[in-house]
């Protein structure tokens, strides 16, 4: 995504310099050209007005010595460019137009047209003037080429200049705007991740300085985000006060079962029995004060517990039930700690739901075992039994597929299966090597670092086993 935005925030600053480039061509080459056509003409003029300056002297006297004094008090004769062609042929000063160029007619008549004349290192410009008796004498004043190109340069370069100029004011635009778009759309993409990780107070604001100079499409994005999530928080608070009012239905046959247990009378049964109706009487409170909390006032869930303590426990927990039933069981785990990123009652209830399977699905005897094993990256739990498997593994981790037996929701599996998938890893079915029945791995990835609680921090014991 942020390379997204960062494309089109470069492609907005792209079609500006583009733009402005092109722009900035299509006014400056033509004025630039006006402004060396100018020069020229400048030059040009000024060489007429030096030539126009010896019309007077001209019209008076042809004396060679008077018309070099004359030459002489002009700025282009002071720099040698001023010459005067007398009829006759005799040159005052210095020339640079051949004489054949230069020259009026063969009966020296007025009337001879002047004009320019490329010569070495610039141009002549040849100016007729009428002497006396109808005779026509040839001024040339020299026009060298720096004078044609004086102040083009730097009128280049100024020019130049106020094109770059306006190339990086319309790239420092574009990119603001740019910036805002980008902002606006990173603010947006930020909010969505938010709330896809469970932050359902997250919103995009629409208003006020935040909002400021956001395209209309974002602010419209925005609205719909904010719609949608208002629409989350409404669709799961009904779902949990469903799921309240569901759990809550529990409380009658529960309170008669809690009678009729408290009924049985004294023994290891009926201690088990009192037992596990409390732990379920506990956990459909549980239950009901969790979906009653309004899930933006929810606390964030805290990750992280030990999978061998809970595996232990919950073994533990089950291990009453597998006496009475004459069950052989064996739990075999490594002895150190073994954290994973998952929520202890959520790893609980996913280490029941396997357990309970195998009483759910197995006759009364068959022998059951549990094997944890931690690596370097991931935590797997084993629970096999010497039951008769799975006959299609496939289904029977879909959800609500079931095991095709009675009372079966196919709940239980699925649970596992979003627990695996939630830290990355997966839920295989398979047949038991050593008992020969089915087996079910859990792999839960620990890539992430994961950090136990304070009270779980302790070396626990030897792994349990009994057969």
């Amino acid at each position: 995504m942020k390379r997204l935005l960062r494309s089109l925030r470069w492609a907005m600053v792209k079609a500006a310099i583009a733009g402005t480039v092109m722009v900035a061509l299509a006014f400056l080459i033509p004025l630039g050209l006006v402004v060396q056509h100018t020069a020229r003409d400048r030059a040009f003029t000024a060489a007429q007005r030096q030539a126009a300056a010896l019309g007077p002297a001209l019209a008076i006297t042809t004396d060679q010595d008077a018309i070099a004094r004359a030459l002489a008090s002009t700025d282009a004769g002071a720099e040698d460019r001023l010459a005067v062609h007398l009829p006759g042929g005799t040159v005052v000063g210095h020339a640079r137009a051949d004489a054949g160029q230069a020259a009026a007619d063969d009966q020296g008549q007025a009337g001879v047209r002047g004009g320019t004349v490329r010569t070495t290192g610039g141009y002549a410009l040849l100016q007729p003037v009428a002497v006396d008796n109808g005779r026509v004498a040839m001024v040339e004043v020299f026009v060298p080429d720096a004078d044609l190109s004086r102040g083009v340069g730097t009128a280049w370069l100024v020019l130049s200049g106020v094109a770059l100029a306006l190339v990086a004011v319309s790239v420092g635009v574009a990119d603001r705007m740019g910036a805002r778009i980008v902002r606006s759309a990173r603010r947006l993409a930020t909010a969505a991740r938010s709330l896809g990780s469970g932050n359902l107070t997250v919103r995009v604001p629409v208003d006020g300085p935040e909002a400021a100079g956001a395209p209309e499409e974002l602010r419209e994005a925005a609205f719909a985000f904010n719609a949608m999530a208002d629409r989350v928080v409404h669709l799961l608070a009904a779902e949990r006060e469903l799921a309240a009012d569901l759990s809550h239905r529990l409380r009658t046959p529960l309170t008669v079962l809690r009678l009729n247990a408290a009924a049985l009378g004294e023994g290891d049964a009926a201690d088990a029995t009192r037992h596990a109706v409390s732990q379920l009487e506990r956990e459909v409170d549980q239950i009901i004060r969790t979906a009653r909390r309004h899930p933006v006032d929810a606390p964030p869930l805290v990750l992280g517990c030990d999978a061998v303590e809970v595996v232990r426990e919950r073994v533990a927990f089950w291990s009453a039930l597998a006496e009475d039933e004459g069950r052989p069981w064996q739990l075999a785990g490594d002895g150190e700690p073994a954290p994973v990123p998952v929520q202890r009652g959520d790893l609980a209830a996913a280490v029941d739901a396997l357990l309970g399977n195998v009483f759910r699905h197995t006759a009364v005897g068959t022998a059951f075992a549990v094997d944890l094993t931690a690596t370097e990256d991931a935590v797997t739990v084993l629970v096999g039994d010497a039951g008769p498997g799975f006959a299609d593994p496939a289904p029977a981790i879909r959800r609500g597929a079931g095991h095709g037996g009675e009372g079966s929701t196919g709940l239980g599996l699925d649970i596992v299966r979003k627990l695996a998938e939630s830290t990355g890893g997966d839920v295989t079915l398979g047949r038991s090597a050593a008992l020969g029945g089915a087996e079910i791995g859990v792999r839960l990835n620990t890539r992430t670092q994961v950090e136990l609680p304070r009270q779980q921090r302790r070396r626990p014991g030897r792994p349990i086993r009994k057969d």
